[in-house]
């Protein structure tokens, strides 16, 4: 069963490039409501916890270091049908291969400085959301 939430990140790269009004705008356009959003910083040890799936994966301690190096904007967003549109919108994880008019097309650097995170599927937006939510941060 679908949910009509789902969880991003503004990922630091994109933070230290300017990029946090122009994708909020699309986000906005795309007809996503925020319903919970902050500007915030990960410690390693949380980037570690948020991170967790992929420990055993090659790119564990790059992502971690990367996702801890500098603020973040966490959302939660609401709209019909959230996650995959939201995933559509955001494109590929590889910006090379997402699609024109994404803004992993428009606003990444590379697959691992991406500019924006996206769930996967609803029961990892809830967990997402209420890793960096609290219930009453969520309207």
């Amino acid at each position: 069963m679908s949910t009509n939430r789902t969880f991003t990140m503004i990922k630091p790269d994109a933070v230290e490039n300017g990029h946090i009004g122009a994708i909020l705008e699309k986000i906005a356009a795309s007809g996503f409501k925020i319903v919970a959003m902050k500007y915030t910083q990960l410690s390693l040890r949380e980037a570690q916890e948020f991170y967790a799936i992929h420990k055993e994966r090659p790119f564990f301690g790059e992502l971690v270091e990367f996702m801890s190096r500098g603020p973040i904007v966490a959302a939660i967003l609401e709209k019909e049908n959230a996650v995959e549109d939201f995933r559509a919108l955001i494109g590929a994880t590889n910006p090379a291969d997402a699609a024109e008019g994404t803004i992993r097309k428009m606003f990444a650097t590379d697959i691992s400085e991406n500019a924006v995170h996206g769930s996967d599927s609803d029961e990892n937006a809830a967990i997402e959301g209420s890793f960096h939510f609290a219930g009453r941060e969520v309207y």
